[in-house]
């Protein structure tokens, strides 16, 4: 089992929505973050020019079976790059992390069932 974190766009959540159901991964936790990494934005502000220092992003978390490791995380590649196939920079990260252990507390399933 395995813990996929996606961190992107505010604008590719819906493409990547689309195609995480498309590969038949439907359950899925979305949470407003902010951050910053190599991206950088200028925005206006009652006429100056701002950087700001947090830029709003989606991240994505999805608890999967190790067989959906490469559809999930393929997915995601595929559809939240922007300009085409090299992307641009700011288009986000994935992070896969090990997931020692899932229950589903309604019925109190454990490991690779209860996902």
């Amino acid at each position: 089992m395995k813990l996929i974190t996606a961190i992107i766009r505010e604008v590719q959540l819906d493409k990547v929505h689309e195609a995480l159901v498309k590969a038949e991964i439907t359950r899925i936790t979305v949470s407003r973050v902010s951050g910053h990494g190599r991206q950088r934005i200028e925005e206006m502000y009652r006429g100056q020019k701002i950087v700001p220092d947090l830029i709003p992003k989606i991240r994505i978390e999805i608890a999967v079976n190790d067989s959906f490791v490469d559809i999930a995380t393929d997915a995601i590649l595929q559809s939240a790059k922007t300009n085409g196939p090299g992307g641009t920079v700011g288009d986000g990260k994935i992070f896969i992390t090990p997931l020692e252990e899932c229950i589903r507390i309604r019925t109190g399933e454990k490991g690779p069932s209860a996902i």
